[in-house]
């Protein structure tokens, strides 16, 4: 069964990157892309990937040779530069709306919510998200982009340690319907 994961590190007071987006915070931390809850094993059940432009503009400076291996969707208002020859597509529909093809494309795997957090709350708000899974690095960064910025209840299901990170993984609690 296809989920849609928000799987991603944090400093331990709640932030995926600086406030100038940089991620050196994170780069320096000794895992085990093997161990427990790890990028390898993680990685190998994703069928479809979402992304904010942030992170696609991130991406591409940092890593000039990446290219997605999976279908990807890039949520922007802005044109942004594309890569030839791969199944990635800039959209600004709203996620309910794109969730569905996402889910398709993933033919059975995991929709991976790759960054940033207000995506990944955007997700959550129209309840498409159902798994967070987060690495917490020992360091604060005092501000920066919030892991999620707004309300999402949570209930952990697994918690390791991976490296220098301690790994957990949550479900979404989903409010009951109303009667």
């Amino acid at each position: 069964m296809t989920r849609t994961v928000y799987y991603t590190a944090t400093s331990l007071d709640g932030f995926i990157a600086t406030a100038d987006h940089s991620l050196d915070w994170l780069l320096s931390r000794q895992t085990d892309a093997d161990g427990p809850m790890g990028y390898d094993g993680f990685i190998a059940g994703v069928g479809a990937v979402a992304m904010g432009a942030t992170t696609y503009l991130w991406v591409r400076e940092h890593e000039p040779e990446w290219t997605p291996e999976r279908p990807t969707w890039v949520f922007t208002h802005r044109d942004l530069p594309l890569l030839p020859g791969v199944d990635l597509r800039l959209t600004a529909e709203d996620p309910a709306r794109v969730h569905a093809d996402m889910v398709a494309a993933a033919a059975g795997r995991d929709v991976w919510i790759v960054g940033g957090g207000d995506l990944a709350g955007q997700f959550a708000d129209r309840g498409l998200l159902d798994d967070v899974v987060v690495g917490i690095a020992p360091v604060t960064l005092g501000g920066g982009a919030p892991l999620l910025p707004r309300r999402v209840e949570l209930a952990v299901q697994e918690v390791a340690r991976n490296g220098e990170l301690v790994a957990v993984r949550y479900t979404v609690e989903r409010s009951p319907a109303p009667a």
